[in-house]
This record gives C-alpha cells, sequence and structure tokens, in this order.
C-alpha cells in the first residue's frame, strides 16, 4: 500500500489558511493607518533582525514594528475525532468508474502566532483585533482536496496567551513588547483515491435449506437502475424483481446448476 503516490497539499493550504486570517490587521494612529505586516517564521529570527544596527553605507534598517509572524510548532494525532478506518467516500466519477478514498485521518498543526510591538498601545490594538473572534475557537471553511466539493469547517481554537516585555536594557537597545498565541488548527489528512466500479445490479437470495440436493434459495429479490444506463449522479429510479423457484427445482452438486425433477 505505501509507495502510491499521492500529494493532497493539505499540510500547505492549512497553513495558508491559517495565516489568511491575521493578513488584514490595521494599526490606527490618529488619521494615520498602517497595515500590520504578516509573515512566516519564528519569533526569534525577527528578535535577531531587530537588534542589529543599521548600517549607513548600504542604507540598511531595522526592522520595523510593529508585526506578526507566525509558524508551526507541532503535529500530532487526534484520537478523539477518529471514524471506522475501513469506510469509504465517493469524491468524484462519472459513468460506470467512481473515485473513492478512505475517510480522513484527523490530525492536529500546533501554531505559534507572535505579535511583536515597540509599545503597548500597539501591541494591544492589534491584540483586540484577533481575540474576540476566537470563543474558544474559530471556524476555518476551507475545500481540502482539489476534486472535492465539500469544505470543511476547520476549528483553530486559541490555546494560551503569554506575555513578554524586553522593557530592562540600556538606551541603545530597543524596545520589544511580545504577545505570544498557541493555536491548535483541526485538519483532516486524506490517502490516496482509487478507481473503482460502481454496483448496477444487486441481488439476494432468501435460502430455506442448505442441505445438499435441495435446492437452497426459494427466493431471489434483484434491483437494477432504471434506465440501465444511468450514471450516478443521475436522478433515477430502480426496476425490482422478484423470482420464486419451484419445489420440482433441485440443485445438481456436480454443476451447482439447478434442474428440474
Amino acid at each position: 500500500m505505501l509507495g502510491t503516490y499521492f500529494y493532497n497539499e493539505i499540510f500547505r493550504k492549512t497553513v495558508v489558511g491559517f495565516g489568511t486570517l491575521f493578513n488584514n490587521i490595521e494599526l490606527r494612529r490618529g488619521n494615520e493607518v498602517m497595515k500590520v505586516p504578516l509573515a512566516y517564521g519564528p519569533k526569534q529570527k525577527f528578535l535577531a533582525r531587530l537588534e542589529q544596527n543599521a548600517d549607513p553605507t548600504n542604507k540598511q534598517v531595522q526592522i520595523t514594528l510593529p508585526r506578526i509572524s507566525f509558524e508551526i510548532n507541532g503535529i500530532d494525532y487526534d484520537p478523539g475525532r477518529k471514524v471506522a478506518p475501513t469506510q469509504t467516500m465517493k469524491k468524484s466519477g462519472s459513468g460506470a468508474t467512481a473515485n473513492t478514498t478512505f475517510m480522513p485521518v484527523p490530525y492536529n498543526l500546533g501554531f505559534e502566532l507572535s505579535i511583536i510591538s515597540k509599545n503597548q498601545e500597539d501591541g494591544l490594538q492589534i491584540l483586540e483585533q484577533i481575540l474576540p473572534f476566537f470563543q474558544p475557537h474559530y471556524n476555518l471553511p476551507m475545500r481540502l482536496t482539489d476534486d472535492d466539493t465539500e469544505i470543511k469547517d476547520i476549528p483553530v481554537v486559541l490555546q494560551n496567551i503569554a506575555y513578554e516585555d524586553d522593557y530592562e536594557g540600556n538606551f541603545a537597545q530597543r524596545r520589544a513588547v511580545i504577545y505570544t498565541l498557541t493555536f491548535i488548527c483541526k485538519t483532516y489528512l486524506y490517502g490516496p483515491v482509487r478507481e473503482s466500479a460502481l454496483i448496477t445490479k444487486a441481488i439476494v437470495d432468501s435460502y430455506t435449506d442448505t442441505k445438499v440436493g435441495a435446492i437452497p434459495r426459494e427466493v431471489r429479490y434483484t434491483v437494477e437502475p432504471d434506465p440501465i444506463d444511468a450514471d450516478a449522479d443521475d436522478d433515477f429510479g430502480f426496476s425490482e424483481m422478484t423470482t420464486n423457484f419451484s419445489d420440482s427445482m433441485r440443485r445438481n452438486p456436480t454443476t451447482g446448476v439447478d434442474e428440474e425433477l
């Protein structure tokens, strides 16, 4: 089973979807409106950039504040959302075939979001634009696979809020107010899609006797789509037929064929 190539880009889509939640946050100071920059990466990277001195020869400047950064900090299986592993679902298909896959596997993606500002007012402005939407979760609608018409609501759960203020130091050191928010994104992973034939005819036999030499069935119930060439997505009915087998029939134990006595 392993080794069949498939790639649904679900982790990538989840990261992009999570970042999209925070890409339109604004900061206002009087009549000045500033869109807060958002970037993927650890906060230590931006703090190291903040501590670098400006280079007047090539006109480089220190990092601008405030800004928001986020990164993945964990991937864990979620047994609480587990479903039957052998159950399958239809993804797409037409005619006499259907593309099916096993039920998705639940995984939790951990995210760490950092708000870095140079004063408390800026940090609190940004924080207050985020927290009211998480009580403590926010449903993020996503289409996880390209051939899936279903849009799943992926819960993004706020786990914790931490505060850090690098206030101590000399006057040459820039101050950094940091709010760190941890989230869990409850997503799903899909396996490979397999093509299988559609069931176009169902037969049910009712047995009355299992002894050799006697006919093993008495009634056969048959169901077929009407019309017979109907597609799986069509609005069609069914034709039903019930066949009663006579007591004058017996099954040949050699050939397995029902014969008249």
